[in-house]
């Protein structure tokens, strides 16, 4: 098995672990992150409906084109995902960190989400 195959096996162990507890509801939706190399996205998610209510992304187009961090990008789609949440009518939610470590570039984003009135 290559390095990268178990890499990505294990981060699928830890997602099946994570998500076996967690499940979005009407009232309490799942607010997943996934992380490419390049981007990041987050998702606002009715699981009991299968509906995907908010999405943000660092590729929208009203995105900040400027030079910067994937930290600070993480930040910036915290703050849209929130926003979004909040005209949408959601308050609370359940932070899903999709197999990833709980640093770096998920901890930016969930932290601007929550700085920004969303609760989990």
């Amino acid at each position: 098995m290559a390095i990268k195959n178990r890499k990505q096996y294990r981060r699928f162990r830890i997602k099946q672990r994570i998500r076996k507890i967690i499940s979005g509801t009407p009232e309490r939706p799942r607010l997943t992150v996934f992380r490419s190399n390049k981007e990041i996205y987050a998702q606002i998610i009715d699981d009991l409906n299968g509906k995907t209510l908010v999405a943000a992304s660092s590729r929208n187009k009203d995105f900040p084109k400027e030079k910067m961090t994937k930290k600070v990008q993480a930040e910036h789609v915290g703050k849209e995902i929130a926003r979004k949440a909040k005209d949408a009518g959601i308050e609370g939610i359940v932070f899903d960190r999709n197999g990833y470590l709980y640093h770096g570039r998920v901890k930016s984003l969930a932290e601007a989400a929550r700085k920004e009135g969303l609760k989990f």
